[in-house]
């Protein structure tokens, strides 16, 4: 391994990106948030050019490879360094590029770099193929849903009676959600970032939209749906803004935890609440909120116990899939993150083979 100074030909801020380039934001918060990309969508001769918003890191043919440059740019070593040179007013701190410039890592021989880089890449190839995975999951059972729920395909040839919501298979009926779903908001225990810090990172720590952390303790175990009590609570469209989590966790005040009742499950709920409007439950004109009346309130449709069975069976190894994939990308990601300070320090040298 071999001590380098990155050079300022090295670092292009704001200028031209090509190809096998690493761009990487600059400000805050888009660099703490891991804003980092390796270009691969240009032409073959095609030029990008960039702001000074962000950093641009090019290999160098016979000191570095870009796959390791993209890994370095992502490692510890590198973006505490970064974050640390910060300056500026609070909200659009920069790094200092002369900062970067005169730091100092280690760079292994280039084949030793390509194996690295081969090595992550692989571990982040196979997280892509999961999240995509996910998607089309969560795309089949929307098929699913609108087949059921939308266009009653399973139900064509049988009788139909009138609702306040249309033409509906007799059996089923409009209710409301607060028929369909179980909400355990009293047991929310919000966290600061203060007492977080210092927590063991073991279980998660969800927020309205996301996940926010990890803490030392949980409140919740087992299956829920989360949606958005207040801030981000609806998209563009009116929908709600929903988290499908399991295992052991923690929520802040910010999300209504919700399980199904009434036949729902989890799957069934969740697809539910993914396809009901909720702008009219929205109030607030700056800080939206949903809370927990409007929430229950909300009309939807019912169908008999029998054919809500019979749905709920067909969304149940969608889902189950959809939470083994998550789990192994968790892995995944946990193996990576792992692996890459280690690889990128030199602590862990991969086997090379004999020449």
């Amino acid at each position: 391994m071999a001590e380098v100074t990155l050079e300022l030909s090295e670092f292009n801020g704001g200028s031209k990106f090509r190809n096998g380039d690493t761009i990487m934001a600059r400000i805050t918060p888009c660099l703490e948030n891991g804003k980092t990309a390796e270009i691969s969508i240009l032409g073959e001769n095609e030029v990008g050019f960039g702001s000074t918003e962000f950093i641009v890191l090019r290999k160098k043919e016979t000191l570095s490879g870009q796959g390791f440059i993209y890994y370095l740019s992502i490692s510890p070593a590198l973006r505490e360094i970064a974050i640390q040179s910060m300056v500026g007013s609070s909200g659009r701190q920069r790094v200092q590029q002369s900062v970067l410039d005169n730091s100092v890592f280690l760079f292994p021989p280039l084949p030793e770099q390509k194996v690295i880089a081969d090595t992550l890449s692989c571990l982040d190839d196979k997280i892509e193929l999961n999240n995509r995975i996910n998607r089309t999951l969560e795309e089949m059972a929307q098929v699913i849903f609108k087949s059921w729920f939308v266009d009653f395909e399973p139900f064509q040839g049988g009788e139909f009676v009138d609702s306040e919501l249309g033409s509906i298979p007799k059996g089923w009926r409009v209710g409301t959600l607060g028929e369909c779903i179980e909400l355990f908001d009293s047991q929310r225990v919000p966290l600061s970032s203060r007492q977080r810090e210092n927590m063991k990172k073991t279980y998660p720590y969800y927020g309205a939209t996301s996940m926010m952390d990890y803490v030392d303790n949980y409140f919740f175990d087992g299956m829920y749906v989360l949606l958005g009590e207040d801030g981000s609570v609806v998209d563009d469209n009116g929908y709600p803004i929903l988290q499908y989590v399991w295992g052991k966790f923690w929520v802040n005040n910010h999300a209504h935890i919700l399980k199904g009742k009434s036949g729902f499950n989890e799957d069934s709920l969740y697809m539910l609440l993914r396809n009901t409007n909720m702008r009219g439950a929205v109030t607030g004109a700056v800080q939206l909120k949903i809370n927990q009346a409007n929430l229950k309130a909300l009309k939807v449709l019912i169908p008999s116990a029998v054919d809500l069975e019979k749905y709920n069976s067909l969304l149940e190894p969608i889902f189950a899939f959809r939470r083994s994939c998550s789990e192994e990308t968790q892995k995944l990601i946990l193996t990576r993150d792992s692996l890459l300070p280690k690889l990128m320090s030199g602590e862990i040298r991969v086997p090379m083979e004999a020449k």
